[in-house]
């Protein structure tokens, strides 16, 4: 990073919107589930939570109508975010936030041959929740936190970070093979993985909550971005600084 940020002479890379949601258990404390990407891939041997980047199809019908506002972007693209958010969930990890208004899914191990369907861009999220006499669960979603990637890399994303709780009767599993290894981890306990910034702050910024409900509770700013960014220093050396909305 700080040998790309002192060749950079830009102008930057334009940003990507992507989602990525950070699933919650109490077993019996606060646990958070991770994943190490395959080392071939971007973010290769880093820890990280399930997520990816929008796509145009990722347009569902929501049941929170305050998106916009909670994401500090229009409507069709907070949408967007959030139905991205809830597939990369279900294509990484296998878990599923549908049901009807009075119960979530339970049980979706069986749903492979959909979830390849959605992973392959062969099911929409809409479809396969028509499918099954679903609707998208984004009550379950809370955003936490919006990060930029730093001018100097040659891929950028504006990715929101969302928070949600494992439903009950799911289990969260490596199915797409980008991973070598998953694990529920406490946030105290996840210091000797190697994470990228947004990720460790994340984690960090969980270690004051004992249970789930009062991490739903408190009151994020997922609409004004964070910026991570390299500051040389004359002796060679770099300091990393993490701003928001420049400051």
């Amino acid at each position: 990073m700080v040998q790309r940020a002192r060749e950079f002479t830009g102008p930057p890379a334009p940003t990507r919107p992507a989602a990525t949601v950070v699933l919650l258990r109490e077993d019996p404390g606060l646990e958070v589930y991770v994943l190490r990407r395959l080392t071939a891939m971007t973010f290769g041997g880093v820890y990280a939570f399930p997520g990816g980047g929008v796509d145009p199809s990722d347009q569902p019908e929501t049941i929170r109508d305050d998106w916009s506002r909670r994401l500090g972007v229009p409507d069709p693209e907070a949408r967007a975010v959030v139905g991205a958010a809830v597939r990369e969930l279900f294509e990484e990890a296998g878990v599923l936030l549908a049901g009807s208004p009075e119960r979530v899914v339970g049980d979706v191990s069986d749903w492979e041959e959909d979830r390849a369907a959605v992973a392959g861009r062969e099911l929409t999220m809409t479809a396969l929740l028509a499918k099954h006499d679903l609707r998208l669960r984004d009550d379950l979603l809370h955003p936490w936190s919006r990060w930029v990637t730093p001018e100097f890399e040659p891929r950028r994303f504006d990715t929101w970070f969302f928070v949600a709780r494992l439903p009950q009767g799911q289990t969260a599993r490596d199915v797409s093979g980008e991973a070598d290894a998953t694990q529920w981890v406490s946030p105290q306990g996840a210091n000797g993985l190697t994470m990228l910034p947004p990720t460790r702050v994340t984690v960090d910024s969980l270690r004051s909550y004992p249970d789930i409900d009062s991490v739903f509770q408190a009151e994020q700013d997922a609409a004004v971005p964070v910026q991570p960014r390299i500051e040389l220093t004359g002796d060679g050396g770099a300091v990393l600084r993490i701003s928001r909305n420049g400051r």
